[in-house]
């Protein structure tokens, strides 16, 4: 079982090319519960617009974007504007650099309705963000699988993520290894999911 007061980090999930440490539950869930409504009441969610193989496209997912600064962050053909840092995002990002020993000065916010919603094969590899740099992703509310491929001989590598948990990728994760959240309608609760990342100034 996973201790909820330790700091020994679980080793890299990745085999090769990359570095990927799931810390698994890093507080109590009825804390892990606080936060999750707060952050319902408090984001400022919209749904993403999108362009996708030349057809506009507005997700179910909602999603957010905050920061020190008003960065600009653009992925599948559409751009976010990020917002100033309101609570919790601040209390938890302190949380969070304390866990993974690294500086994040924005967040990405994703809610997802169910398990039908979904985010296919992707990299965090955009050319706002500095390569290289920690991502750090905390779940809140239902537990959902995550999974990596590597980009070249395929490998596959699946966990869950738990209510309250962080998942770190770091170094050369991006670039040699996609992730998505896959399809699972059993699944009928929401999730919210907050990257915490470092964009280049």
């Amino acid at each position: 079982m996973f201790d909820l007061f330790s700091n020994n980090q679980i080793s890299n999930l990745l085999p090769y090319d990359g570095n990927a440490i799931y810390h698994g539950v890093i507080m109590p869930i009825a804390e892990a519960n606080r936060y999750y409504n707060e952050l319902y009441n408090n984001i400022n969610w919209r749904y993403d617009d999108m362009v996708l193989f030349g057809k506009h496209i507005v997700t179910n997912r909602k999603v957010a974007l905050y920061a020190d600064k008003p960065y600009s962050y653009s992925y599948s053909n559409t751009t976010k504007m990020a917002l100033p840092w309101v609570y919790p995002l601040l209390e938890l990002k302190t949380i969070v650099e304390q866990k993974t020993d690294t500086l994040y000065n924005a967040c990405l916010l994703n809610f997802y309705h169910n398990g039908s919603e979904v985010m296919g094969w992707h990299s965090d590899d955009e050319m706002e963000l500095q390569g290289g740099a920690s991502i750090a992703s905390l779940s809140f509310g239902a537990e959902r699988n995550f999974s990596f491929k590597h980009k070249k001989s395929q490998a596959h590598i699946s966990l869950i993520l738990e209510n309250g948990s962080l998942l770190e990728m770091k170094e050369d994760t991006q670039k040699h290894w996609v992730h998505r959240l896959p399809l699972n309608k059993l699944v009928k609760r929401p999730r919210i999911n907050l990257t915490f990342r470092r964009f280049s100034d």
